[in-house]
């Protein structure tokens, strides 16, 4: 009965909730613009103001760029440690924006009622969903859902400088917790509860083919002189093989076969990709032919050639063998692949590859690795328990393409794994104009916590 009242008690406040929201939005935190430093200042004691009214013994620290906000309050149970962000993206281009992003609103549209201002949906209104959660369940039974630290960042949108220094500093305080809860995420096809249990990780790297000393005349010298395009193009052309593999060695050594309940659950989903290639123009999958479309972007690893450039591209025609050719490439990963192993492969396969009279220059090697969360925990299963009851909609473990860089760090750093749970959707705009939030998201994300909170610290 105790849920119950919690979630009566969330359901009654949520204008209360709502009102505490546009408050935290109205304070323009754009971390990676020097001009708002004084507003992220803002927003990391508002935070702090809040927690403590809550009951956590919080401060904002001190980093070489803009505060952490760290929180604690101990208490039965596991100790759990949620994450989120209070900096946002830059507003540009201003003109775009039906009102001003920094005077939000609750506003009614054709699809509901959506919370509208720059950082709703990323993060601020995903982490306020976690506070008011505990601020319903103290309401409810006197005192905050167990063991807690809350650490929020606020240079995620700026590349996050200060957080590994932070996070290696202050890893005894925080790795005292056992788990990590992540909040800036979404559901998947907008209607879905998922929990992300696995993310890929981003190795990439810049080189340049180099030939001749100069830019040659094409008629002089062209037919004995080697053209490094020709020599870059050739080599990039056979990365992938007839089947969609890539062809470096060893590329797949580390790469771990989809585990089949979790194939299972993600044929479920019922994705179409007809639909999800068609809204960009496109019409076929272009991964590894025997791999579902989900399994192409969110399990398996990818090369790609993201830039090419050298000789004349401006405007009219000139006929030159061009001294140089470069070209960026990166590797999404996923399981055991280290980045570096990868990178060094690569730089093997293509220096095999190379003719008389072409040397190679390396630039900017780096890389993370996937992460690849441990969901025979039995938390993991229970929050998807959770997600279901109140979404009314089987929850989901899901993959993501991307890199979330944070929840790695969380494994290597603090050796904790995370568990990513949001509630977004794919047309909240975020980092563009007119960023909104559903307030069905914000409700049922603060209804979902208090239920996830009450399986895995209740």
């Amino acid at each position: 009965m105790t849920l119950d009242a919690v979630l009566a008690r969330i359901d009654d406040t949520l204008p209360d909730a709502c009102d505490r929201l546009l408050d935290l939005l109205r304070i323009a935190s754009i971390s990676t613009d020097p001009a708002f430093e004084g507003d992220c200042a803002r927003a990391a004691a508002w935070l702090v103001q809040e927690l403590k009214s809550l009951g956590f013994t919080a401060s904002a620290r001190p980093t070489p760029g803009h505060p952490m906000v760290v929180a604690r309050h101990a208490g039965p149970g596991r100790h759990i440690l949620f994450y989120g962000h209070y900096d946002v993206q830059p507003v540009d281009p201003i003109e775009l924006w039906d009102r001003d992003p920094f005077d939000p609103a609750l506003e009614e549209t054709s699809k509901g009622v959506v919370i509208r201002g720059r950082g709703a949906a990323d993060d601020k209104g995903q982490l306020m969903t976690f506070l008011e959660a505990c601020r319903a369940w103290k309401e409810v039974h006197g005192t905050l859902p167990g063991n807690l630290t809350i650490f929020f960042e606020g240079e995620e949108e700026s590349g996050s400088p200060s957080l590994i220094p932070f996070m290696k500093d202050n890893a005894e305080e925080l790795g005292e917790a056992s788990l990590a809860l992540i909040c800036d995420t979404g559901l998947f096809a907008d209607k879905v509860p998922a929990v992300v249990t696995m993310l890929r990780g981003l190795a990439k790297i810049e080189f340049t083919l180099k030939a001749a000393d100069k830019d040659l005349h094409s008629g002089m010298f062209g037919g004995a002189a080697i053209n490094p395009i020709r020599v870059l193009t050739r080599i990039l052309g056979q990365l992938h093989d007839d089947q969609g593999r890539v062809t470096v060695p060893g590329f797949y050594d580390d790469v771990a076969d989809l585990p089949e309940a979790v194939r299972a659950q993600w044929q479920g989903l019922g994705f179409d990709h007809a639909s999800f290639l068609g809204g960009v123009g496109l019409t076929t999958p272009a991964g590894e032919i025997d791999r579902t479309p989900l399994e192409q972007i969110w399990s398996r690893p990818t090369a790609e050639i993201n830039g090419i450039w050298g000789g004349y591209t401006g405007a009219g025609f000139k006929t030159v063998l061009p001294a140089e050719a470069s070209a960026k490439v990166s590797f999404r990963l996923v399981s055991n692949q280290d980045p570096e192993k990868i990178l060094a492969s690569f730089k093997s396969w293509i220096e095999a590859q190379l003719p008389p009279d072409v040397t190679l220059d390396w630039k900017a090697p780096n890389g993370s690795p996937a992460s690849v969360m441990e969901i025979s925990d039995p938390a993991f299963e229970a929050a998807r328990a959770a997600l279901t009851e109140e979404w009314n909609c089987p929850a989901a473990f899901v993959g993501c393409g991307g890199s979330i860089p944070i929840a790695g760090y969380f494994k290597d750093i603090l050796g904790m794994d995370a568990m990513l749970i949001g509630f977004g959707k794919d047309d909240d705009q975020i980092h563009s104009p007119n960023e909104k939030y559903d307030l069905e998201s914000f409700h049922k994300g603060i209804r979902s916590w208090a239920r996830i909170l009450d399986r895995i610290v209740g």
